[in-house]
């Protein structure tokens, strides 16, 4: 193994949008990484807001959700009823303020309300793919390539959501980057003949709870072979998606931040080891990458 990097391998950390809670730390756990090799390594990252980017010329991205929202074939009541929920419950998600066991108790009843409102629906999984398609300008620069050196590496991607994994898949697939190291750990639409029937999951995924639910349940054995960890996320909660993972060693963690920012900096910087304040590319993450792989 050649000599330890050093910051000045690492450019893209020196802009003004991104802030460093420990550079010596940081270097170490880098370093830490590159030197157990991509056999010991594996991507743990939120899709919406993180995959997907958090606005495009100013305007909010669509969450999975949002995207779901825009199929034709949703009944008008559900969708007044689905926007008064997202009006109600996703300023507390935001609230830099709220403590974390109310966003949590929050979150939770969003979820199961969203449901109850999905049961009884007529409809056609087909239309996912053609909204994918709507939104071909959803991911940030530099996924595809980010993914896709990934999987050249072999090293395992699990995309971690609280949205609706249906969506997830179509999107990445729409940009071809749903390889088969990539697993989605998300909500997905349960059918009951024609008709939606709420949700698959046992547990419902929310952006709190993630470090207590299907991430240990379904993906723990392969997890624990691999002990680092690149995360990727953009709220409090998805700092701590390997929370729950025994046996993790290095992990390298990095959050997105645009609402709030003058809030919300303090309390990501206490979570995550980089803050990227309205980066919507994977230039940190690829650049990071270059220097492990």
């Amino acid at each position: 193994m050649c000599d330890e990097l050093t910051i000045n391998e690492f450019p893209a950390l020196r802009s003004r949008h991104v802030y460093i809670r420990d550079e010596v730390a940081l270097l170490e756990t880098i370093n830490a990484i590159r030197r157990d090799g991509t056999s010991n390594l594996q991507i743990v990252t939120d899709f919406d807001l993180t995959v997907t980017k958090q606005h495009i010329n100013g305007r909010h991205v669509l969450s999975s959700f949002g995207m779901f929202r825009k199929c034709k074939q949703l009944p008008e009541q559900y969708l007044k009823e689905a926007k008064l929920l997202y009006n109600k419950y996703r300023p507390m998600e935001i609230d830099p303020h709220l403590p974390l066991d109310e966003k949590a108790d929050a979150m939770r009843d969003w979820m199961d309300a969203a449901q109850n409102l999905l049961k009884g629906i007529e409809f056609d999984p087909h239309e996912l793919e053609e909204i994918a398609k709507a939104f071909e300008n959803i991911l940030r620069d530099g996924t595809e390539k980010f993914f896709e050196k990934l999987y050249d590496a072999r090293v395992p991607i699990v995309v971690f959501s609280a949205g609706l994994g249906d969506i997830v898949e179509a999107v990445l697939r729409y940009h071809n980057a749903l390889f088969d190291n990539v697993k989605v750990i998300s909500n997905f639409l349960k059918y009951d003949g024609n008709q939606l029937d709420g949700f698959k999951n046992d547990v419902l995924i929310h952006v709190y709870n993630k470090n207590e639910c299907a991430l240990v349940k379904d993906h723990e054995m392969i997890l624990q072979k691999r002990p680092n960890v690149l995360l990727m996320g953009d709220t409090i909660g998805d700092a701590h998606m390997v929370q729950g993972i025994k046996g993790t060693k290095a992990v390298l963690k990095i959050g997105f931040l645009y609402e709030h920012v003058e809030a919300s900096l303090n309390s990501f910087m206490e979570n995550y080891d980089i803050v990227l304040v309205d980066d919507q590319t994977m230039q940190v993450p690829m650049e990071i990458l270059q220097h492990i792989l």
